[in-house]
């Protein structure tokens, strides 16, 4: 006769290796989905920067608001 622990002790096991395993394949879809967001961000922030340039070289540095579009020169001196 081999060795072998209680059949509910064998069930728990099991079931949190499922449970673990269940985890670690949410954690892996989450870890891709953020890695498709960041590449996102750094996607968006290169537009705005080409943007602000298009900005830059028609009003000058300014401060825009973003409430309703007016703008003020940046004093050389708050830089």
């Amino acid at each position: 006769m081999k060795n072998k622990i209680k059949k509910e002790q064998l069930e728990k096991i099991k079931s949190h290796q499922e449970e673990l395993n269940k985890i670690i394949n949410e954690i892996g879809v989450l870890e891709t989905t953020k890695h498709s967001y960041l590449h996102h961000v750094a996607e968006i922030n290169k537009e705005v920067e080409i943007f602000k340039k298009e900005l830059e070289e028609e009003y000058g540095e300014v401060n825009i608001d973003l409430t309703d579009g007016s703008y003020k020169p940046i004093d050389k001196k708050e830089k």
